[in-house]
């Protein structure tokens, strides 16, 4: 397990919480109450990870503010009161991120969830008692800027080539790229392995399980001298 690296950074929809469905059909709702086109879900499976803003340029480049403050409640009410309740976390997160917390090294989230709703989820799921700290899409920049994810390492105090994001957007990877520090991209959430190979991450994989095991052959490979 890591000495390498100091600090592990997680996203959290997508990575560690089984929750792209439930955004995919909450945003539906939204838009669909709203009158808007609809778009395919795999164009709004892209935005997650983004804050929801960003979000909405994306989603309707040009439209501006127009509509964004009712597509926000409403988004906000679908997910809040039936899609969230089915949502849980990944199997083996728990046992992973309680490992690694063993292990010494530093572990924190950068979301695109807003500060009230990730505290909740750290709340509900018992994660909180693993992270030492965290950072929002209402506290900062959203990702790819950097900002997140610096404004951590400068919290620990870590350098950024020994800090490590874990993310299942190539938004995540982007983010970890421009603040210096190393990435995996995981396959079970937003984005497809593809697209998340052609951002270049250290490794791309396919379970949670395999996290550790990577970790220790990185390190074995650095022992080596590889």
């Amino acid at each position: 397990m890591p000495s390498y690296w100091k600090l592990i950074v997680f996203d959290w929809d997508g990575t560690l919480m089984d929750s792209t469905g439930a955004i995919v059909r909450a945003a539906e709702r939204a838009i669909g109450e709203i009158g808007l086109p609809m778009p395919p879900p795999a164009r709004i499976r892209e935005i997650i990870g983004l804050g929801l803003q960003e979000s909405w340029e994306w989603l309707f480049p040009g439209r501006g503010q127009q509509d964004f403050g009712n597509f926000v409640e409403r988004y906000r009410e679908h997910f809040l009161s039936t899609e969230r309740l089915g949502i849980r976390l990944y199997p083996g997160v728990e046992a992973l991120v309680e490992d690694l917390r063993r292990t010494g090294a530093h572990l924190a989230v950068a979301t695109g969830k807003s500060r009230r709703g990730l505290d909740r989820d750290l709340e509900e799921t018992g994660l909180g008692r693993f992270f030492e700290h965290s950072v929002t899409s209402d506290e900062a920049r959203s990702k790819p800027h950097p900002e997140m994810l610096t404004r951590i390492i400068d919290f620990f105090g870590v350098e950024p080539s020994r800090t490590l994001m874990v993310g299942d957007t190539e938004f995540d990877l982007h983010m970890a790229h421009q603040a210096g520090a190393g990435a995996v991209a995981v396959t079970w959430g937003a984005h497809d392995r593809r697209r998340l190979q052609a951002s270049a991450p250290l490794a791309c994989l396919d379970a949670v399980t395999d996290l550790p095991t990577w970790l220790e052959n990185f390190e074995s490979d650095l022992d080596q001298g590889l």
